[in-house]
């Protein structure tokens, strides 16, 4: 079965934390629903990063109009995490 690597990020607003998922344009057709393999990158990263610690890293250190890396998720169209290079953002100045 085949896999596809996610690059994820935040992007910060002036009102909300917004979670991206960069899709690979050649993705595997595994992946029939685009909003529930988001979710499921979503999910899968939180359940490995502190969500609250990144978000008020985010909040403190990136600029409005910023999009800050978490990395990469590789994940299978059957849900299973292969591989991942997730990092919360460094939380001193």
């Amino acid at each position: 079965m085949s896999e596809d690597t996610f690059a994820v990020g935040i992007h910060l607003t002036e009102t909300a934390f917004e979670f991206v998922v960069r899709v690979p344009s050649a993705i595997d057709s595994g992946w029939s629903d685009p909003e529930a393999f988001q979710s499921l990158v979503e999910r899968e990263v939180w359940e490995r990063l502190d969500r609250r610690a990144v978000l008020e890293t985010i909040d403190r250190r990136a600029d409005v109009g910023e999009t800050v890396s978490l990395g990469t998720i590789t994940i299978r169209p059957d849900g299973t995490v292969v591989d991942d290079s997730l990092r919360a953002p460094d939380r001193e100045e």
